[in-house]
């Protein structure tokens, strides 16, 4: 076969330019820090590195999600903490009502705080987030959480129930907000019962609720909101040696209580003290158990501002205290698992942010693995391929400068 000049110069030319785009190959896969600068390179190595990729870019989200859920978390926790502390320095207050020795002033300047722990509180409940949302309004976030109808002197939550969820893993979601529909209403008022009817020989009687939790426990487990007729209770006084009472709850033809009944001795059953005047033993006393009512940390407190500045008497004071130290306890127990439930959610918010953080060093080092290069390998392929042109180029200039009368010569 004939060998021309052009078939020797067309084969230094397609070397040198096979040289050029190695080395360029090389060069880039240094520049760009990847083995794949195609999917022609290798086909399954790209594919698994965008899955990599997406991995990654989903878990830094979620990590994200993380951090905002917890900042979230923290100050709602901040916010009932400065709450519950105010409501307890509202009840030392409360208890203080009770000193026989407090002058009007004196009663007057306790007011004058409740007044204030009241609107701190206000100002607490309508707190806002990082941006500018209102913390315990649900998805209504740009609506305030609680305003005062003057109409009414009541406080009003004007927000939803909503509460908003991020997702911090492939399959959890956290609630990054708390609605002040759970967290500060539905407080029971004090459970009361109604005024007591009396059945002839008894004259007279008077129901004290005298140990509240007893009696709290008592009426959670016997009133009935779908029938009322249900929530009697009915002491009847029977004549014997010795004379004797008994309790029925409900409509029972059962007893639920019973023993001797002592003149100008009051009956104890379940946190109630009964006490009867009865000209002979006989006769029977029937009251029902009041119908619940729900109310506010800020209502009672402004019903107990409002009820000491009437200038109500030392008994009634002494009802009102102990209506207002229940809802107070009531309300901080509500709110106490409030901060439960979000001291949970940042503890596992803290266990799944480790998790992600271990889940995307694995991850980031397969993608290594797949896809980026080896900084040695590249460097002595790039020095390879640099070598090989300078070889071609030499080549190439030595093969075309030959002719036939080299050889004559």
């Amino acid at each position: 076969m004939r060998v021309t000049f052009n078939m020797k110069y067309d084969q230094r030319v397609n070397a040198i330019t096979s040289t050029q785009e190695k080395l360029m190959q090389a060069s880039a896969r240094l520049e760009r820090q990847t083995k794949i600068l195609t999917p022609a390179d290798d086909p399954s190595g790209a594919a698994r590195g965008i899955a990599l990729d997406q991995s990654i870019t989903q878990t830094d989200q979620y990590q994200t999600n993380n951090k905002a859920v917890k900042n979230s978390l923290n100050l709602q926790e901040t916010v009932i903490t400065s709450i519950k502390g105010s409501v307890q320095q509202a009840r030392t207050l409360a208890l203080s009502l009770g000193n026989g020795s407090y002058s009007v002033d004196d009663r007057k300047s306790v007011t004058t705080q409740l007044e204030n722990i009241r609107d701190q509180v206000f100002d607490l409940m309508n707190s806002r987030d990082e941006l500018g949302g209102f913390l315990f309004s649900g998805f209504k976030d740009q609506t305030q959480s609680y305003s005062l109808n003057k109409a009414t002197g009541k406080y009003e939550f004007k927000g939803d129930e909503g509460v908003k969820e991020l997702k911090v893993a492939l399959s959890v979601s956290i609630p990054a907000n708390a609605s002040g529909k759970t967290v500060f209403e539905g407080i029971d008022k004090r459970f009361e019962t109604t005024a007591p009817v009396v059945t002839a020989p008894v004259t007279a009687t008077t129901v004290d609720v005298t140990n509240q939790s007893v009696f709290d426990s008592f009426f959670r487990q016997n009133y009935d909101a779908t029938a009322t007729g249900d929530n009697s209770v009915r002491v009847a006084l029977t004549a014997g040696a010795p004379d004797t009472y008994e309790v029925f709850v409900g409509g029972s033809a059962v007893a639920a209580a019973s023993g001797p009944f002592v003149a100008g001795e009051a009956i104890e059953f379940q946190g109630m003290s009964i006490a009867m005047d009865a000209a002979v033993v006989g006769g029977q006393v029937e009251f029902d158990l009041a119908p619940p009512e729900k109310t506010n940390i800020l209502d009672t407190l402004t019903e107990l501002i409002n009820q000491v500045n009437s200038g109500i008497s030392d008994e009634q004071l002494s009802e009102i205290v102990k209506d207002a130290i229940a809802e107070m306890d009531k309300a901080s127990l509500k709110m106490g698992y409030a901060q439960s439930a979000v001291g949970g959610s940042i503890n596992v918010l803290d266990s799944i942010f480790g998790s992600n953080e271990d889940l995307q060093i694995a991850t980031k080092s397969h993608r290594a693995d797949v896809v980026e290069i080896d900084y040695v390998e590249a460097i002595t392929e790039l020095t390879k391929q640099e070598t090989a042109l300078k070889a071609a180029q030499a080549t190439f200039s030595k093969v075309t400068a030959l002719s036939l009368f080299d050889y004559i010569r």
